[in-house]
Order: structure tokens, then sequence, then C-alpha cells
């Protein structure tokens, strides 16, 4: 007891393949965590399952090749946050086209219809965070379809909206 209050020890998390396994808190290289990709690019997200998922907080990395979408066309009701860490992306956001770089950071409001598409000539690198308060829908929209980001018909099912691409495998950090 510390000044009549119970001193509470956050336990570090266990990890496996840098993987927690457990809830608590840890340190680990995001070269050495685990990786998924598919034609969609490279993804980390750095949480484990049950209760080593993160619950009130999505954070990950994503790798995009040239042309390819970080996510399809979708809005969600939570805030989400994006920053450019290399590379070149194209942003469409509420049917509008913007370009990003390197440091470009993009603040999107709950409910905010938006994607990010790898540009350029090389692979970009964007970290993205978002809060967790629910599923996202998938508007159609005529800049994202164009694009190869967005729905061909609204839908809630996250399935029907990727089901154009395969699904993620394991894989080796990318290089970039």
């Amino acid at each position: 007891m510390v000044n009549d209050r119970e001193v509470c020890v956050v336990p570090e998390a266990r990890l496996e393949d840098g993987v927690p396994q457990i809830a608590g808190w840890f340190v680990v290289n995001a070269r050495e965590t685990r990786w998924v990709h598919n034609e969609m690019g490279h993804y980390c997200a750095f949480e484990g399952k049950d209760d080593a998922a993160f619950g009130e907080l999505g954070i990950n990395l994503n790798v995009l090749p040239p042309g390819a979408p970080m996510a399809m066309y979708h809005e969600e009701p939570g805030q989400e946050d994006f920053l450019v860490l290399r590379g070149e992306c194209l942003l469409i956001v509420e049917g509008e086209e913007r370009p990003l770089r390197e440091w470009d950071f993009f603040h999107c409001p709950p409910q905010t219809k938006h994607t990010i598409v790898g540009a350029g000539t090389t692979p970009s690198l964007v970290l993205a965070v978002g809060a967790r308060k629910g599923g996202a829908s998938y508007p159609y929209d005529e800049a994202a379809a164009r694009r190869g980001a967005g729905v061909e018909t609204a839908t809630q099912d996250p399935r029907e909206a990727y089901a154009r691409y395969g699904e993620l495998k394991p894989s080796a950090p990318p290089e970039l």
C-alpha cells in the first residue's frame, strides 16, 4: 500500500514471433513482428488475439505498391489518422483525389469516406491509427472504383468489399 492506495502493476506481455500472447505492455521492433500480405501490399498490426487484441485503438503499418489500395473506400464510426512515412500516395476522400507525400498527415473524423492508394514509382509506407468504435461501411464512389479501391455496390460486409483480393498470408517484413 502506498498512500492508502493499492499499487497496480501492469504485466509485460509474453511475445511469440513478435506477437503478444497475453494482455500487457510490450516493446517490439516492427521488423520482428507478424507481417501479412496480398496484392494490396504488406500489413503489420502489432496486436494479438483475444485478451491481447487492442480494444480501443487500432495501429498498423502498411507498405503499398504503386497503384495498390490500403483499404477499400469506406467510412467508420471512429476517428482515423494516417501519416505517410515514405513514398507517395493518393488520398481519395469524400470523392476527391489529393496527392500525399512523405510526412503528410491525414486526419479523418468519424464517418469520413476515404481510402489511400500507393502512388509514385516505389512502395510507400503509411502509419494508420484508428479508434475502435464499430464496423465500417463501404459506399460506392466513382473515383475509388476507377482506382481499384472501391466497391461496385455499397455494402456493410467487409468480406464482400474485399472479395476481389486474395487472403492475407504471412510474410517477412518488406524491404524499403
